[in-house]
């Protein structure tokens, strides 16, 4: 007999096969991260099982690694267990997706034998399923369920827990189907397997399912099935594949008490860094709980509440709290409770068990905050919502009014801003990652067996908290497992936890260089401050005595009954009692034909006839009429764009993919081919359904955005048939004078060589992917002129005609958007509005790219123009940076612009993966705070939800309108 066991990240299995073979015992179960203790008790299981001393046997998995040296019990790598296992017991194998608990492999088994793992990140893994389906409130079971009844996909992002929670969280409260949502979820998994391990090397054949989540999910196996068109097989024992490959490949006879004596003595400790405690003992701890316990609100909660009233609701990410009180401002009632996937009938639960225990009360105002104010404001008539930063704002100074800066970590937010003069001088939101907020603990104290408030106790007194750095949360995983594999205890990782959850806010978010520059009057909000040990190391990172309200968690609730009171209508349109008693809601999903985003609208019909629409980017859904685009330089360039229509000619078509640098160079490009006599047909502007079709032979999931879409567009060109696609590599941009160079970015410069590597179709034509240089107006005719003849007849002359025409095209087109722009400028100026400068590069006018947050700042009464309308009104300045890339110098120039203008203010676009903007956005940033302005950034990529963008922006609005107001 063989026995093989496979350890992995969250489970351990064995099996156990006969001198055929075949298998006679198996087992499955979870370790909980007790990998010694667990591995004992199979090798004594199965010793007395079959009542052997010893038995060939071998280990294998992630966690498996080191046991050979510190116990000499024989290691198999996995993939090649999975291999042989796979070859042995299947007839024929092309690949095999295996998903485990935290790992992720694609084997292609035929084509050369290629192995692709996931590396320290856990997103699309049994672990990110698991994570998804607590946010659902369902079980994993239930979740694969549910999805069984779906009737639509939402896009999600699954690089990891944290983001994706950030794209389900809002379509929760804007009344999603859970069976959607669980539907969308497993689609996400697919997603992130085919881009981030496929990495545009095509899955087909014979396809082999592997691992717990294949196994367990059916829905997961036929959203891979439906994406890859092709049916896979998930073979009996799937789970144990690596286990039975182990076993197959378990040669040395191993002692089971020689085997579990080394165990039990083995030394598992290691060197663990260490951090300072966070408190040396219970008297330091007892200061410290009294000196916060100061910090008092006026509570005062009577048996029956009566008179006049204001009401506010925040209703957050994974809570929902609400506060009452009276017109002293003081708290009659306060909730604080999860919002377990349904703000709606959370609240309405709420009230009405408030209202109906306190007849006399008379709610005079109400307002709502938080990603759910739009559908709580809606659906119960509260009548106000204001930005979650203001609420925050409104009740810190009405409990500490000289206050300079507030941090305030919900379960997925962090929220700080510094207060100069009485007003937001600048705003630091979380993007779409929550490492550093509540849920990050949350998800450690539930992997570990806690419940969260136990957990954070156990980190007070904690002798030597591992230093775990700041690091985002399924990165951290590996990390704790790694501390616990060396020895460190549940409270040392506890406290080290704690301490991350603070680091990860100050150096991630605020991202400051001086953590004791911030402010001398701190308030600190949030549920995640309850935590003593959070609390208490933010003070030691800080240096610094901070204050927490003891109503931190209810903050933001307490923020809006103060503006309720402070606002109150003449008369209430908060449901009564009667009203919400009988309330009811029915949700249904409509595909919005009214402009080009054909949006997925969740359309939520109250009981008394009224709507709430959600998913829209843009008012029409909600209005019926077109959003004033006048004053939006972004829709200016589309229209100028989709000018360059095909003009037959007599050479036949070529294709020009429109994404990257290509969409600016268009004028240039189409002008120049069109004079050549060619019809020039574009990809057009990039579709959700473009870039999913495309998206297996995208080499990298790291790579922007933008980028990935070069893919979508070379495939809609392949679609078309077009015979040749003229992309260029181009290391050089054209000449500009606020730049010390001109070079184009890595990506930007190279990704034609990366199109050609990896898109196996583009042989289907004749892909035209040379390095030209139109930076050289004098030597280009020459150069392309070469270029072309190899693939047409073209003549010298009347490529240097059509050269000087693409020159000019170009010209004017930059002359054109400047022209405009300034027009938008002159028009904001006399209709006294905010100017926004939605800085970025050239491609963000791709709606795709943007998602359209043009229209949304419109949307909000604002202009909107580019960076380079305004780049060349500043001359050259010396630059805390290299400023080599034209783009980026337009940023800077622009930013050096804004910096001296009133009611103008820049937004920067920043894509996830972009390495350089990590040097930009310091810069602008630096250029902007410098004079007094306030920095935004918000970063985009395929997720389309725009909640936090929404917020960002109001928040900026919310902030330049009080600093007006203060001025007055």
């Amino acid at each position: 007999m063989r026995l093989g066991i496979d350890i992995g990240s969250t489970t351990i299995k064995y099996v156990v096969l006969d001198d055929a073979g075949r298998c006679i015992d198996q087992d499955y179960q979870r370790h909980s991260c007790q990998i010694t203790e667990k591995l004992i008790e199979v090798l004594q299981k199965v010793s007395a099982k079959y009542n052997q001393p010893a038995m060939a046997l071998a280990v294998s998995g992630s966690a498996a690694m080191g046991l050979q040296e510190k116990c000499s019990l024989p290691f198999v790598q996995e993939v090649y267990a999975t291999r042989i296992a796979a070859t042995k017991r299947l007839e024929e194998v092309d690949c095999i997706i295996e998903l485990g608990g935290e790992d992720a492999k694609i084997l292609f088994l035929s084509g050369g034998l290629e192995v692709r793992m996931n590396g320290t990140c856990a997103g699309g893994t049994g672990a990110f399923i698991d994570q998804m389906a607590t946010l659902l409130n369902l079980s994993a079971e239930e979740m694969n369920e549910a999805a069984k009844q779906a009737e639509k996909i939402y896009t999600i992002a699954s690089r990891c827990g944290v983001f994706a929670k950030s794209d389900i969280q809002p379509l929760i409260n804007q009344g999603a189907d859970k069976e959607d949502l669980a539907a969308s979820i497993y689609q996400a998994v697919v997603n992130q397997t085919i881009q981030g391990l496929a990495q545009g090397r095509k899955i087909e054949g014979h396809v082999v399912y592997l691992g717990g989540p294949l196994t367990f999910n059916s829905e997961l196996r036929a959203a891979f099935d439906k994406t890859l068109k092709l049916t896979g097989v998930c073979p009996e024992n799937s789970l144990y594949y690596v286990a039975i490959g182990t076993a197959l490949l378990a040669e040395e006879p191993v002692n089971f008490a020689d085997a579990i004596k080394q165990l039990q003595t083995m030394d598992a400790s290691g060197f663990v860094r260490s951090l300072p405690p966070l408190f040396a003992d219970e008297d330091e701890y007892r200061r410290f709980s009294e000196r916060h316990q100061r910090n008092q609100v006026r509570v005062h909660e009577p048996k029956e509440i009566t008179g006049r009233c204001a009401l506010g609701i925040d209703a957050g990410s994974t809570t929902v709290k609400m506060v009452l009180i009276n017109e002293q401002e003081e708290i009659l009632y306060s909730m604080y409770q999860p919002n377990q996937g349904n703000a709606l009938q959370l609240v309405r639960e709420a009230l009405i068990e408030l209202m109906r225990a306190n007849p006399r009360m008379e709610i005079v105002s109400s307002c709502v905050t938080g990603y759910g104010e739009d559908l709580i404001r809606s659906a119960f008539g509260v009548d106000a919502g204001i930005v979650e930063t203001m609420a925050h704002f409104t009740a810190s100074r009405k409990y500490m009014p000289d206050v300079d800066f507030i941090i305030d970590i919900g379960g997925q937010d962090i929220k700080c801003f510094k207060i100069h003069n009485g007003t937001i001088d600048n705003i630091f939101l979380n993007e779409a990652c929550s490492s550093g907020c509540g849920s990050f603990l949350q998800t450690f104290a539930n992997a570990l067996g806690y419940e969260i408030e136990d957990f954070s106790r156990l980190g007070l007194f904690a002798k030597h908290p591992v230093d775990l750095g700041s690091r985002c949360t399924v990165f951290m995983n590996s990390s704790v497992k790694q501390a616990q594999k060396d020895g460190a205890t549940i409270d040392e990782i506890s406290a080290g936890l704690s301490i991350s959850v603070v680091k990860n806010a100050l150096y991630k978010v605020i991202r400051t260089a001086d953590a004791r520059s911030l402010g001398k009057h701190i308030i600190t909000q949030g549920g995640t401050f309850y935590n003593d040990a959070v609390l208490r190391a933010f003070e030691q990172e800080l240096d610094t005595e901070v204050i927490r309200p003891n109503i931190a968690g209810l903050m933001g609730a307490y923020g809006c009954a103060l503006h309720a009171l402070r606002h109150c209508p003449d008369a209430s349109s908060l449901l009564n009692l009667d009203q919400l008693e009988h309330f009811h809601n029915e949700i249904r999903y409509v595909q919005c034909g009214l402009c080009n985003n054909h949006c997925r609208l969740t359309v939520n019909q109250f009981s008394d006839g009224r709507k709430y629409i959600g998913g829209n980017r843009c008012e029409r859904p909600v209005t019926k009429k077109s959003t004033a685009q006048d004053l939006n330089i972004y829709a200016v360039k589309r229209e100028l764009l989709s000018q360059y229509k095909p003009v037959p000619g007599p050479r036949g078509k070529i294709g020009l993919p429109l994404a990257l640098n290509m969409m600016e160079l268009l004028p240039f490009w189409h002008t120049f081919f069109t004079e050549l006599g060619f019809e020039v047909v574009t990809s057009g502007f990039a579709s959700l359904e473009k870039y999913q079709k495309a998206q297996n032979s995208i080499p990298s999931d790291t790579i922007c955005f933008p980028a990935k879409l070069v893919h979508a567009a070379i495939q809609s060109l392949l679609d078309q048939q077009i015979p040749a696609i003229f992309y260029p590599c181009m290391t050089y941009n054209m000449r500009e004078k606020n730049a010390d160079n001109n070079y184009n970015c890595p990506v930007v410069a190279y990704y034609p060589e990366v199109i050609a590597a990896n898109m196996q179709q583009v042989t289907q034509c004749d892909f035209i992917y040379d390095y030209v240089g139109i930076h050289r107006q004098k030597n280009f005719p020459v150069k392309v002129h070469k270029i072309l003849s190899q693939h047409f007849r073209v003549g010298l002359r009347e490529v240097i005609k059509a050269s000087k025409k693409a020159y000019e095209a170009y010209d004017q087109h930059l002359e054109t958007i400047r022209q405009k722009g300034q027009e938008i400028i002159t028009q904001a100026q006399l209709d006294d509005r905010e100017i926004i400068v939605l800085a970025g590069r050239p491609y963000h006018a791709d709606p795709l790219v943007s998602h359209d947050i043009d229209k949304l700042i419109t949307s909000y009464g604002a202009a909107v123009i580019s960076e380079d309308v305004i780049n060349e009104e500043v001359g050259k300045k010396e630059l805390g940076v290299w400023n080599q890339w034209t783009y980026h110098s337009r940023l800077y120039a622009a930013a050096r612009y804004v910096a001296t203008q009133e009611k103008m203010n820049l937004v920067q676009l920043v894509s996830f993966g972009c390495g350089v903007d990590a040097i930009t956005t310091d810069e602008v940033r630096e250029i902007l705070e410098e004079h007094g302005k306030i920095y935004t950034q918000i970063k985009i990529d395929e997720i389309t939800n725009l909640g936090a963008v929404k917020i960002r922006l109001r928040s900026l609005f919310a902030a330049l309108k009080q600093e007006d107001e203060h001025h007055d």
